[in-house]
């Protein structure tokens, strides 16, 4: 079924009562059914509450500037406005911060200020940024290998590898990452973490994983030497989330809580998605609000403010960059879980799957926060109208 842009008639996804286009099991991540599921997570998957806790929250000031005429180019390279992009691509929210206050705020799509979104990849930013505190604490040293800290991981394709590797996605480990693939490594990890069922024609043959755990001890091949180079696999995160676990002793979601979100400020609590032995998916099922999100971009921004450690986020944005690392980043980076955009600016991006994405750029004192609901897994064109609309609104704020 074909999606919908904001601009047209919304299909009735899960209105009235009983609904009447219920959401199906197997496709609710795909198009047109994610428009609603992206905003609604906690209505149809086991999640765990990333508890914002009793303090502060951080207020935006607000230093409002109107964008929505901006020039910009669409997806085909063609003039348009920023209005129009955000159309185009699918958006649910829109922020952008300028020295810390609120310069541009976007909601479409049913989303408003309290609505959680499902992140998907940018959930590996958030884990990445609380290894590096327990990295700063001692508790953790990239440069041991990874069976120091999990060693039933030495029957593994992991058995060799250090944590740097895993932080990089730089281990030699065999895994697909083939979205449309229900049997792939990816596919499997939809069954194991309770976000698919099982396929109902699926191979009655076929050994589906019960938890993530359960898939993980299942990964026994190399593809490569560990280091030769890097292969995004989400996976890895969930290898950084189980050493996390297994040195402190509590849940992911727990840690998020006390490390990060009680302490930037956050407006609402997060929550992860869970699978059926209670483990928070850290590769991408992290859901927050938009303004939350834009709160941990200026935490990274701000170079930590003594709740990350400045060296750490300093030591993030340095990578071996290009030529031809990616199809939107053709000179970009990878490492400790984020993207780096290129050598030059060295701006750190958490990205996601169907076009989520933190921007975060010291060189022009901007984070931009943008949650989508793409027909597509990918579109390498909305991803680079998208950073070059980016680069347009920095030009434009001065």
């Amino acid at each position: 079924m074909d999606s919908y842009r904001n601009s047209d008639p919304p299909p009735p996804i899960m209105q009235g009562s009983p609904p009447q286009m219920a959401l199906p099991k197997l496709d609710w991540d795909r198009p047109p059914w994610n428009r609603w599921a992206f905003l609604h997570i906690r209505e149809f998957l086991p999640t765990i509450e990333v508890w914002r806790g009793n303090g502060h929250r951080h207020r935006f000031e607000r230093a409002e500037t109107d964008l929505d005429a901006l020039p910009v180019e669409d997806s085909e390279g063609r003039p348009t406005t920023l209005a129009g992009l955000l159309d185009e691509t699918y958006t649910d929210g829109f922020l952008v911060l300028k020295h810390g206050k609120i310069a541009y705020e976007r909601y479409f799509n049913g989303m408003d200020e309290r609505t959680l979104h499902l992140s998907q990849s940018m959930a590996k930013s958030v884990t990445g940024t609380v290894f590096g505190i327990l990295v700063g604490r001692g508790l953790i040293d990239p440069a041991k290998p990874v069976t120091a800290y999990l060693p039933e991981l030495g029957e593994t394709g992991w058995a060799g590898a250090s944590v740097q590797h895993v932080l990089d996605m730089t281990t030699g480990v065999r895994f697909s990452e083939e979205y449309t693939d229900r049997y792939s490594d990816i596919g499997q990890v939809d069954v194991a973490t309770g976000w698919k069922p099982v396929p109902p024609d699926s191979d009655p043959n076929f050994q589906w994983p019960s938890h993530l755990f359960e898939l993980i001890l299942g990964l026994k091949d190399r593809a490569r030497p560990h280091g030769a180079e890097f292969e995004y696999r989400s996976i890895e995160t969930d290898v950084l989330a189980f050493i996390m676990e297994r040195v402190t002793g509590k849940r992911l979601a727990r840690l998020v809580s006390e490390e990060l979100w009680q302490k930037l400020g956050a407006d609402e609590s997060a929550c992860f998605t869970v699978d059926s032995a209670g483990y928070a998916l850290a590769d991408g099922g992290f859901n927050a609000t938009l303004r939350d999100y834009g709160r941990f971009g200026q935490l990274i921004l701000d170079n930590g403010r003594g709740i990350v450690p400045a060296e750490w986020i300093e030591a993030t944005r340095n990578g071996r960059h290009g030529p031809d690392f990616n199809p939107s980043l053709p000179e970009g980076s990878y490492h400790n879980q984020f993207w780096i955009e290129n050598p030059r600016s060295r701006a750190l991006i958490c990205r996601g799957v169907f076009g989520q994405m933190i921007h975060i750029d010291w060189d022009t004192s901007m984070v931009v926060v943008k949650l989508s609901t793409y027909p597509d897994f990918s579109n390498v064109a909305y991803s680079v109208a998208t950073l070059k609309a980016v680069h347009a609104i920095a030009k434009a704020l001065g």
